[in-house]
């Protein structure tokens, strides 16, 4: 194949260079749980024997140039901003996307949403780069009534998906559904991606405790108040009430709302239920999983989910895992998670006292029918090979109505 091949990746906040020192060893990122994304772009590089140039939004600004790889830490310095700022901060930086594409002479730009607003990246098509948006977060929310900025987004946007990219990359069926209603069913092909692990990382995760002094229930990602960790306080306290302290919580992550939440568990009387370990890497969060009882994913209908990785995780330690329909991983686990209404905290507080006290119940929803468990351990289910899927066939030539 071609040398000539010049793929231009916008990968999110990751650290890619980071990344990449340990895939130039043959090594995963211990950062990581799943095989990183940015990591399956050097792989899919390599198979297409390509030249890339990946981009992360990573605050420690850094440049890379190895071979036929350039790696750049670009920050957004108005990611974090408000209002119209952000807006405006999303645009420039999709111009300054394009303008590091265009002069350097990309084919192709694949781009992680969370990087620019994708009706900006319609002029880049224009100027002859095929777009492949990689969507990880749901277009828009799934409950709820929409802002007006988010109806207007959809609005721009919708053209994009219909016939500015070449192709569409999606974690779940939920992102599909509302790309088809955004645009009237008019989508580019959609080309389906799951996150993907080693059969290895959780070959050695430890059985449950069955006598246990202490339920524990894991909480892991990123600690905001649309995660719903704030429910988790108000579980504790009714769980107090109750007398019942035999149900702990352990908090892995970190984010703007973690100071905020160990003040909220101080200031509730429930410090003894919670145990806040911080940031997690690959081996930390064996260790949580191994003492583990169940994990919880309590997002809230204000946030945008895409899949939640957590869940995967949690399926593949062999572990119950509580949620609701705003997670879309749901839809991908055939009725085997532990299904309770959106924002509902006295449901997610019975689930736990249910899986706490009924020990058939508990058994029979840690059980996962193999072809469940299997999904993310097939690497031809992952992100790489639904990149080369998409571009292995124009590379040949094949027409596009072929090709997708």
């Amino acid at each position: 194949m071609s040398k000539s091949l010049r793929i231009l990746y916008a990968a999110g906040p990751g650290n890619v260079i980071g990344t990449y020192g340990y895939w130039r060893k043959g090594e995963d990122d211990p950062s990581q749980v799943a095989i990183t994304y940015s990591s399956q772009f050097y792989d899919a590089c390599r198979d297409l024997q390509a030249e890339g140039y990946i981009i992360s939004s990573c605050e420690e600004k850094e440049y890379l140039q190895d071979g036929n790889y350039t790696l750049e830490h670009r920050p957004n310095p108005l990611r974090n901003a408000s209002g119209l700022l952000y807006h405006l901060g999303h645009i420039w930086y999709g111009l300054r996307l394009i303008a590091t594409a265009i002069a350097w002479r990309a084919k192709v730009a694949i781009v992680a949403d969370g990087t620019t607003h994708w009706f900006v990246l319609s002029l880049l098509s224009f100027l002859g780069v095929q777009v492949v948006p990689s969507l990880h977060c749901s277009p828009r929310r799934k409950f709820g009534s929409p802002r007006k900025i988010d109806k207007l987004l959809s609005r721009l946007n919708s053209h994009f998906f219909a016939k500015s990219c070449t192709a569409i990359m999606s974690i779940s069926d939920e992102i599909d559904k509302q790309l088809a209603n955004m645009t009237g069913g008019k989508t580019k092909s959609i080309v389906q991606f799951k996150p993907t692990y080693r059969h290895t990382e959780f070959a050695t995760v430890k059985q449950p405790d069955r006598e246990h002094s202490s339920f524990r229930v894991l909480f892991a990602g990123r600690v905001e108040a649309d995660k719903g960790v704030f429910d988790l306080v108000e579980i504790a306290k009714r769980f107090a009430a109750l007398g019942r302290k035999d149900i702990t919580f352990d908090i892995c992550g970190t984010g703007s709302a973690l100071d905020a939440l160990r003040e909220q568990v101080k200031l509730a009387g429930v410090d003894s239920a919670f145990t806040f370990h911080g940031y997690c890497n690959k081996l930390q969060m064996h260790e949580r999983f191994s003492k583990a009882h169940a994990v919880i994913v309590p997002t809230k209908t204000n946030f945008i989910e895409g899949f939640n990785k957590v869940v995967a995780e949690g399926v593949l330690s062999s572990r119950p895992v509580i949620t609701s329909a705003v997670c879309p991983a749901l839809s991908h686990m055939d009725g085997t998670l532990v299904e309770v209404p959106p924002d509902d905290v006295t449901a997610y507080g019975d689930a736990l006292l249910k899986l706490c006290d009924d020990r058939e119940f508990y058994e029979q929803k840690r059980q996962y029918p193999p072809h469940l468990v299997n999904q993310f351990y097939d690497l031809s289910n992952g992100w790489a090979d639904a990149m080369e899927s998409i571009l292995t066939p124009q590379e040949k030539n094949v027409p596009s109505e072929q090709a997708l």
